[in-house]
């Protein structure tokens, strides 16, 4: 069964945390919970805010860990907002019309962040 949002209204109830998007991060990475990618141990826990720690062999990682979101400062919920109007936009999405949806300063950084996601996908 397919998890996914069916509407704006129903995204934006789900998506509107940084906690919610890490949790569903989260179940796509590890839908049979978590496996540290260095040693498969399935126990660990949390170090700071975002990481987790493996409790065998003590290797941090985080959700967004090899993912177009590794390093950002940018909130998860404005990135998947973004991620919600390019791939419901019927003739494309532009970059300048990202911007504008979202809020960007800049064009540069609508610019980058569609190309990312064109990437992605």
């Amino acid at each position: 069964m397919e998890d996914y949002p069916r509407n704006l209204t129903e995204f934006e109830t789900r998506f509107s945390t940084e906690e919610a998007c890490r949790e569903y991060l989260f179940r796509l990475r590890w839908p049979d919970g978590f496996r540290c990618r260095h040693c498969g141990d399935q126990k660990a826990w949390p170090a700071r805010s975002v990481l987790l720690q493996c409790a065998d062999c003590g290797c941090q990682t985080s959700v967004t860990v090899g993912t177009i979101f590794q390093g950002t400062r940018t909130p998860l919920p404005l990135w998947f907002r973004a991620m919600w109007w390019v791939t419901t936009q019927k003739n494309g999405a532009s970059a300048l019309g990202l911007q504008r949806v979202l809020g960007l300063g800049r064009y540069e950084t609508a610019w980058t962040w569609r190309h990312k996601l064109r990437r992605a996908m």
